[in-house]
């Protein structure tokens, strides 16, 4: 397991002024947050957002137009895909509203959020909510960031070195395997999202979401069964929801995985914590192709920030970090991608059996 010695890397984060001191980072991250604020970052941008759900609304709209036209054909096939992408960025400004980066209001944020989440992507507000909160605090860390835990693929060695059977044979592979498997991720977000709301304990919002779940499937899924014959209605559902998983995993992949896993019980400063385990991803049209989450340094900073203004902000805290030895990852999309799978591949050779000789096997094969 990649882990970071926190004593190291504490040792390393320090800023030296003129006469020599080295202010605390904790003290560095409230004058980098103070800038920030200063510069205006942290304002709200209805423009913006307005502009995108218009235009999501729009491509919405284009899709049933699309689909009601093309009628009996396996064209319907594009429309689906095309509404996996739709599905894909309505849940990236569902993710905005629940770090109030959209509205002033938080109850206003939370209203929205869970109106699109539920009703529009057919995902649990409340369960996305509570999970990402986690991972928000404490990303990359073990025992603490749900987004680590085991879930087919095993993240840490000693959860590799645990698997069984079928998914040991998958574990084995992971690496490779990471991207097919996504094809079932959005059947996953959906099934897990749903079963939490049945969960024997209090959950906000549960009626209310249960509700608009429960309408848009049966609006859905009735509509497709309806104007189309059962095998196309059934191809097409299932081409949505793989466009759907691969977007969405091939989207929060790249910014933690293979990045340094913080272990159980270690103590870090708000700024080393989230930088040291956050991968930015650079390219022109990363932001719209992600949802603003290939600035994942600073969105892990400052959550509440906007997405047109993380490309200023990654500027001030580049710099910042760079004053302080803190190393700032980025990265191209398609080199994270290869960074997450020899990762994968690594912590997968755990669930190998030591005494498995790969020229026996090779023998054994002849």
């Amino acid at each position: 397991m990649t882990t970071l010695s926190p004593s190291a890397h504490l040792g390393a984060v320090r800023s030296t002024s003129p006469r020599g001191n080295r202010p605390a980072v904790t003290q560095s991250y409230s004058a980098l947050s103070q800038v920030i604020k200063e510069s205006g970052l942290l304002r709200r941008t209805p423009w913006f957002y307005g502009l995108l759900v218009g235009g999501l609304a729009l491509a919405l709209g284009g899709a049933i137009a699309g689909f009601v036209l093309l009628g009996d054909s396996w064209f319907q096939l594009l429309i689906a895909a095309a509404l996996g992408i739709i599905f894909t960025q309505f849940a990236f400004f569902a993710h905005e509203a629940s770090h109030r980066a959209v509205l002033s209001s938080g109850k206003a944020n939370d209203r929205v959020g869970r109106v699109v989440a539920t009703a529009v992507v057919g995902i649990s507000y409340q369960w996305w909510m509570t999970k990402h909160t986690r991972h928000h605090a404490n990303p990359n860390q073990v025992g603490k960031d749900p987004d680590i835990e085991f879930d087919t693929v095993s993240f840490t060695e000693e959860s590799a070195a645990k698997q069984r059977g079928l998914i040991r044979w998958i574990t084995q592979r992971q690496g490779w395997l990471f991207f097919p498997l996504l094809l079932l991720e959005g059947i996953n977000l959906h099934v897990t999202s749903i079963r939490s709301l049945f969960e024997r304990r209090v959950v906000p919002g549960r009626a209310l979401e249960l509700g608009l779940i429960g309408g848009r499937l049966a609006l859905y899924v009735g509509v497709v069964f309806w104007f189309l014959p059962l095998g196309m209605a059934f191809a097409f559902l299932g081409v949505q929801l793989a466009v759907f998983g691969v977007y969405m995993g091939a989207s929060f992949a790249p910014n933690h995985k293979g990045m340094p896993l913080v272990p159980a019980g270690a103590k870090l400063d708000f700024l080393s914590k989230q930088v040291l385990t956050s991968r930015n991803i650079t390219g022109r049209w990363t932001s719209p192709l992600m949802g603003g989450l290939n600035h994942q340094v600073e969105h892990h900073l400052f959550p509440s920030m906007p997405r047109p203004h993380l490309g200023k902000a990654r500027d001030i805290v580049r710099e910042h970090c760079r004053s302080l030895d803190i190393p700032y990852t980025e990265t191209t999309l398609m080199r994270s991608y290869g960074i997450v799978v020899e990762y994968l591949n690594r912590v997968g050779l755990a669930a190998r059996d030591p005494f498995d000789c790969p020229a026996a096997g090779e023998l054994r094969r002849r």
